[in-house]
């Protein structure tokens, strides 16, 4: 991670939290983690929504209201294709744009 981006997170989570206050250790373990998350979160439902529209993981509302995702058995042979590929090249949301 480039410096100014950890610079950023850090202002990011000080700004979410003005009284924050912790040790180098800390930011590392807590603040910095937080934003990333945040940051994966967002790539993470994006990725989830192509591989969904393209029918190779199947959503489900559960009892808790919240969507499960699991892989769609009927595509099985194609999603093996997509993984010989490699490194995300074919594989919908895949690729190195992120």
């Amino acid at each position: 991670m480039r410096r100014s981006e950890t610079a950023r997170d850090i202002l990011a989570y000080l700004a979410a939290h003005p009284d924050a206050q912790d040790t180098l250790e800390g930011i590392v373990e807590w603040w910095l983690l937080e934003q990333r998350i945040r940051k994966q979160m967002a790539q993470v439902r994006e990725s989830m929504a192509h591989l969904v529209a393209e029918n190779l993981v199947l959503e489900r509302r559960g009892k808790d209201s919240r969507t499960h995702y699991r892989i769609n058995p009927r595509q099985m042979k194609k999603i093996r294709e997509l993984l010989k590929q490699g490194g995300g090249a074919g594989i919908p949301g895949g690729g190195d744009d992120g």
